[in-house]
């Protein structure tokens, strides 16, 4: 990618995204895998929000986020997962673990990237770099009333030392046990509550198994 925005406009994405105009409106950008110094200080300035994906990074061997020192810089950071062609579970709190882990490797340090800021790159950060900050991301009055309610009875959560650390580096999106968004309750012990799961898993199913007989045929 970095090879063809060069060769079409002569900069790296970041500084050609700048040439264009398009870093002074409002901007999520995904990855940032290959960014400089330079590019680091163009996102911060102009308020760009990140969204690291370190899953999908890693399976395709895309690189690895700079996220700390984005972070150090002042650079607003979100968490995604990308799509299913490059993440299988697209588990939100999987990508915490793995983000945190990530960082540690990268850099060499076991202190990089800690629970709290991977969990803040979840949920603050991630309302932020979509312009939602005074709207979702924390739980505080005048908020929307978006929360997640965990079981941490299960024994790969058991004992529970610390909330923060358990939720980024033991749980996984299975341990949600009730969602509320909005004030509404949208997922009740385990349950979505307007939807029909079993019918939807169902055509999941059926479309996949089309899919591959359709590769297999041609």
């Amino acid at each position: 990618e970095v090879r063809e925005v060069r060769k079409q406009f002569g900069a790296t994405p970041v500084r050609a995204l700048k040439k264009l105009g398009l870093l002074d409106v409002p901007v999520v950008a995904a990855h940032c895998v290959k960014v400089d110094d330079e590019e680091i200080d163009l996102l911060a300035d102009h308020r760009v929000g990140v969204c690291h994906c370190p899953t999908s990074n890693m399976k395709l061997a895309s690189g690895v986020a700079p996220v700390t020192k984005m972070l150090a810089r002042g650079v607003t950071v979100a968490l995604g997962t990308d799509g299913a062609c490059s993440n299988n579970n697209l588990d939100m709190v999987d990508e915490m673990r793995i983000a945190a882990l990530l960082q540690k490797v990268a850099t060499g340090d076991p202190t990089a990237l800690p629970a709290g800021e991977a969990l803040a790159l979840a949920t603050r950060g991630s309302a932020e770099a979509l312009g939602l900050g005074d709207e979702i991301g924390r739980l505080t009055p005048g908020r929307r009333a978006d929360v997640v309610l965990w079981d941490f009875t299960r024994p790969h959560l058991t004992p529970t030392h610390d909330v923060v650390s358990h939720l980024v580096y033991s749980a996984n999106g299975a341990d949600a046990h009730t969602v509320i968004v909005d004030g509404e309750v949208v997922v009740r012990d385990r349950h979505a509550v307007r939807l029909d799961a079993d019918r939807i898993q169902g055509k999941c199913e059926a479309i996949g198994r089309r899919l591959v007989a359709g590769v297999a045929a041609g």
